[in-house]
């Protein structure tokens, strides 16, 4: 197997994990917003540290959901950008933004890395809860990182995909008739 052909496959599952660590992410704060509701409900006294340890995720969706919508090409206005263009100028403009992105996404590593490093502060999400800064801010070289990834695996940023296949749009005429 080619070595783009493996770098591809492991993009894709790459890709994959995100998603699960995204949708795992919001069930994670959904828990937590429910455990604090619930408990408003049967006591009426509301905990301190639920709304603080729920917000702590939302970094992670918000940095982690990039890389899932760059490797999906879900970027309408880039799209919509390039529909516009002709097609050399489109060519052109498609190598030069995965440059700047994977400029960008090396960045992300390299001061997203520091940042963590350096970073020593204590979130208080309660009295007895504290969860050290660094993690919230690892997310920053862990997106990095995956965007880079996904930039050398062949991240899809202007092709989004058709919302129907090609198979399903020949068949609709057909069923067309077939109901009439």
């Amino acid at each position: 197997m080619p070595f783009s052909s493996r770098l591809a496959s492991f993009s894709d599952a790459v890709d994959r994990a995100v998603t699960a660590i995204c949708v795992v992410s919001i069930l994670v704060m959904l828990g937590i917003s429910f455990v604090g509701f619930f408990y408003m409900v049967i006591t009426g006294a509301a905990l301190s540290w639920t709304y603080s340890l729920a917000r702590l995720f939302i970094p992670w969706l918000g940095l982690l959901s990039i890389t899932v919508a760059f490797k999906r090409g879900e970027h309408i206005a880039m799209t919509s950008l390039l529909e516009i263009l002709p097609a050399r100028l489109a060519g052109l403009f498609r190598v030069c933004n995965r440059g700047i992105l994977l400029l960008f996404a090396l960045m992300m590593v390299w001061f997203g890395m520091k940042y963590t490093i350096s970073s020593t502060d204590y979130f208080m999400v309660s009295d007895q809860i504290q969860i050290h800064a660094r993690f919230v801010a690892v997310v920053a070289p862990i997106s990095g990182l995956i965007l880079v990834i996904h930039v050398l695996g062949g991240g899809n940023l202007f092709d989004p995909p058709d919302l129907l296949e090609p198979d399903d749009l020949d068949a609709m005429p057909a069923r067309r008739k077939a109901d009439a």
